[in-house]
């Protein structure tokens, strides 16, 4: 049996140099990426913490008018009391505990990476249930990109990126993107066939077919898929901490290598209230209100 083991499979140099090969040849494409994730992520961080981000009395008005409009987008779409009045008093306990800016870089890396992963997702997955072949030939790519550690796929990231929000926003996107593409191709092939075969008979065409019958039937699974990466996207803030990404992570790993379980328990909470927020905000209407 030596023989299995005298010669081996050189899966890791054969990885290296296609890294090393990507440095040296795609460093333009890597940098613009770099440069367009961060202003997207930017953005959304200005919107959040507004010109007052360097902190006092500014900082804290502009957080309470955010609270006050999320508060009021939460009762906009619930119509629920329990929904708002726990929006309102969760983003009061935050900033409270002193972690509002913590929060807001955090909701801006999660909101960035589900923007990609749903615009990237949903028509993946469009693809991939009107072509079976498609999904057969992404179907184990997506089993790679849940079950594999994150630490793996980090390396290279940080290699190609440097550290900072975007390798955490990378790594974020190949972590959750595989949940909005099976479950927009779950929503398209479980339309039923006499609707499709009905809206056939009238004379539509294959992307009107898409447009008014397959896309509304299955946007409660789309719906799903976007509530999924979202908390994906949330349990990957530690590990998005680790490559330098700023945001909630931060405290908690501090917490971690300094044992403090006061820093840690307030992280934690921080971004358990944030989760239900959105989890809430985003949930499909038929799923219920209940806070």
């Amino acid at each position: 049996m030596d023989w299995l083991t005298n010669f081996k499979i050189p899966i890791g140099p054969l990885a290296k140099e296609g890294v090393n090969w990507l440095t040296s040849n795609g460093k333009g494409v890597f940098d613009f990426l770099k440069v367009f994730l961060q202003a997207g992520i930017d953005a959304v961080l200005f919107v959040l913490q507004g010109p007052f981000a360097g902190g006092g009395d500014g900082n804290l008005a502009y957080a309470l008018f955010i609270i006050v409009l999320v508060t009021a987008l939460a009762w906009y779409f619930r119509r629920s009391v329990g929904v708002a009045a726990f929006t309102f008093v969760g983003l009061l306990l935050i900033v409270n505990q002193g972690y509002w800016k913590e929060t807001t870089e955090t909701l801006a890396l999660v909101l960035a990476a589900t923007g990609v992963s749903m615009v990237v997702g949903v028509p993946l997955g469009i693809a991939a249930a009107r072509r079976p072949w498609f999904y057969a030939v992404l179907r184990p790519i997506l089993d790679l990109m849940q079950t594999i550690p994150t630490f793996v796929y980090l390396i290279p990231a940080l290699i190609l990126f440097g550290l900072g929000m975007v390798p955490g926003l990378i790594a974020t996107v190949i972590f959750a993107i595989p949940a909005p593409i099976r479950l927009t191709r779950l929503g398209i092939i479980s339309t039923p066939p006499s609707l499709v075969e009905a809206a056939q008979a009238f004379g539509a065409t294959p992307s009107q077919v898409l447009r008014k019958v397959e896309l509304p039937f299955a946007m409660p699974q789309i719906m799903a898929g976007l509530t999924q990466t979202i908390m994906l996207s949330l349990s990957m803030v530690v590990i998005a901490a680790l490559v330098g990404a700023k945001g909630l992570g931060v405290p908690v790993v501090r917490a971690l290598n300094t044992v403090n379980i006061s820093m840690g328990f307030e992280a934690g909470l921080c971004i358990v209230i944030l989760a239900i927020i959105l989890d809430r905000l985003f949930r499909a209407p038929d799923e219920g209100d209940a806070a």
